[in-house]
């Protein structure tokens, strides 16, 4: 079990080697975060001050928010330090690496964390939900106990604003109380996440609608959040240098204004959804997006047409709809895949309670056809735009992914930032370890969610830790949110694969591979011109790659078979 010790170093930021004694080098951390600690709980509370008593507007507003910032930072240091310091240290001391009870002893130690994790989420809110749900999503990366806690937690039941701090929402931006706007507004939000929650009300015309309430205050306490994921960011890299997820902070600093405009939110909306129509027209029954209510809506109000859908990773209600979970895991991959070859802009949030699922319109089983899904994608507060180059280079990775070219992985990997990382780049991107990359074989990337390939990659990743954190810092940070969207939707992929086995890992790279190829047919004629000779290479390596995700279908379906009929033979036991 040499895995999972590595496996937690990445997440506690410490390298332990044995664990039987404690250093002077370890003293000499502990004592340079205390130290550091107490002088910026110090510092920060001083210029809190300042700001609270000299800065316009609301006074007592900021006076409430200047014990925010040394509050938040007083958790942060005291979290890290209970897991760092305490539970790791202390609990694991002197057991024998490999033993029954230091298995059982880290099981423990990583539910307890974890739940301390999510407890520290939830008190300070805001982004520190959002970090800890793309803790979630990295199930191969960090213990499952941590993945559990978080994903169960984190995606659709954070803390609630009271119905007080609701009304307080109302008026300041739409100057009515909930109930002079609405027939009727149900105070007890159905789901709540990091940012706002969700009521559902009726519309003075009849309309059933979602309102969308940001939690009071979010744009104040966002900056403290900032601020206090800052210092720690900062202080990680100045007690363990390794550890470089300073470019986090940049990445929060960039993208959080932007989800706290809705009005963002609404025009990116509007724009997934022309894209659709526009580039996607085969698709577009298929797609979804809740119309908004321009009149009833503001930079912290969000009205919308209530879609009554379930969550994709819902297997069971998947099947009590008449639809099949692997039809449900090709629409997304399928939608997904458009998003980033054709349209080159892409929602970068697409978690399990952002995506719904309900029978579509043209697919309710009329002429023996069977019920087709319909994909409803909410929270459009996170897109990203790709640059061309930026997608030739995606596409390109993707085809020499899939056909194994390790040369063309090297050239792709490079463009999109890696540098001499681009080894560790593949392996990120498909989860798969580098000789099974560039394995010669054409099911090379079938490898099914087993604990033992769970195992491999989680050794295989610990191995790399400080590769992996420059990788991560030297990335441009477009290429990092296909990453985030890329470990999401490989959540819910393989959330529909586990129960139901039909190859849903498969339609991912099929699709992908695919689109892929499509792109770069469509770049290629841009640039060699629609001369006769043009059509009739791009036609030959279109079908090369037709004829490469033929074959990994045909193997998947003979895998598939072969373990069906397994499962079915009875079982004879021979009597001597």
């Amino acid at each position: 079990m040499r895995w999972a010790r590595k496996a937690i170093e990445p997440l506690v930021l410490l390298r332990s080697r044995k664990g039987a004694s404690f250093s002077s080098s370890d003293a000499g951390a502990r004592s340079k975060w205390i130290k550091v600690g107490s002088a910026s709980l110090g510092g920060i509370g001083t210029l809190a001050l300042a700001w609270a008593l000299t800065g316009d507007g609301d006074r007592q507003r900021r006076l409430k928010l200047l014990w925010t910032v040394p509050l938040r930072l007083a958790r942060d240091v005291a979290t890290a330090s209970a897991i760092v310091a305490v539970d790791y240290k202390y609990s694991l001391w002197g057991l024998e690496e490999g033993s029954l009870e230091k298995t059982l002893a880290k099981h423990e130690v990583h539910l307890r964390c974890a739940n301390r994790l999510q407890a520290l989420c939830f008190k300070n809110g805001g982004i520190y939900i959002k970090l800890g749900q793309h803790l979630g999503q990295l199930e191969y990366l960090i213990p499952p106990e941590y993945v559990k806690v978080m994903q169960d937690s984190l995606l659709d039941k954070c803390p609630v604003s009271s119905y007080e701090r609701v009304c307080d929402v109302f008026k300041s931006e739409l100057g009515r109380l909930p109930h002079e706007v609405f027939v009727e507004f149900d105070p007890e939000p159905f789901a709540s996440a990091s940012l706002a929650q969700v009521h559902v009300a009726k519309t003075h015309d009849g309309k059933k609608v979602a309102v969308k309430v940001q939690h009071m205050h979010l744009t104040d306490s966002a900056a403290a959040d900032t601020a206090t994921v800052g210092f720690v960011v900062n202080l990680v890299y100045w007690l363990f240098p390794s550890f470089d997820y300073r470019w986090l902070l940049d990445e929060v600093k960039e993208s959080l204004p932007k989800e706290l405009d809705f009005n963002n939110e609404i025009e990116n909306a509007r724009m997934c959804m022309d894209n659709f129509k526009k580039l996607s027209p085969r698709i577009v029954p298929f797609i979804s997006v809740p119309e908004v209510h321009l009149e009833l809506s503001t930079s912290k109000l969000l009205t919308m047409e209530f879609i009554d859908g379930i969550k994709v990773t819902s297997v069971e209600g998947i099947k009590n709809l008449d639809l099949r979970p692997n039809d449900v895991a090709k629409l997304i991959s399928e939608a997904f895949a458009h998003m980033i070859f054709r349209h080159g802009f892409v929602h970068c949030d697409p978690h399990a309670a952002n995506l719904l699922v309900r029978v579509a319109p043209s697919g309710g089983g009329i002429l023996g056809q069977r019920k087709r899904p319909q994909l409803v994608l909410l929270d459009h507060g996170m897109y990203k735009t790709l640059e061309p180059s930026i997608r030739a280079h995606y596409a390109g990775l993707w085809k020499a992914l899939v056909f194994a070219d390790a040369q063309k992985i090297k050239e792709h990997s490079l463009g999109l930032g890696a540098g001499d990382l681009y080894v560790l780049f593949a392996g990120v991107l498909t989860m798969r370890p580098w000789s099974r990359v560039v394995e010669s074989s054409i099911d090379h990337l079938n490898v099914p969610p087993s604990e033992e390939g769970r195992e491999e990659i989680q050794m295989y990743a610990s191995q790399y830790v400080m590769e992996l954190s420059e990788l991560l810092r030297r990335l441009p940070r477009v290429v990092l949110m296909l990453l985030k969207t890329n470990d999401c939707l490989r959540t819910v992929d393989r959330a529909l694969f586990s129960i139901e086995i039909q190859g849903a890992p498969v339609n991912t790279y099929v699709i992908v591979g695919r689109e892929s190829s499509r792109a770069l047919a469509r770049l290629q004629l841009r640039e060699g011109g629609s001369n006769f000779w043009s059509y009739v290479s791009v036609l030959v390596q279109r079908l090369e790659v037709e004829l490469r995700l033929l074959s990994l279908q045909v193997i998947a379906w003979v895998a598939l078979a072969w373990q069906k009929m397994n499962a079915s033979r009875p079982l004879v036991i021979q009597q001597g």
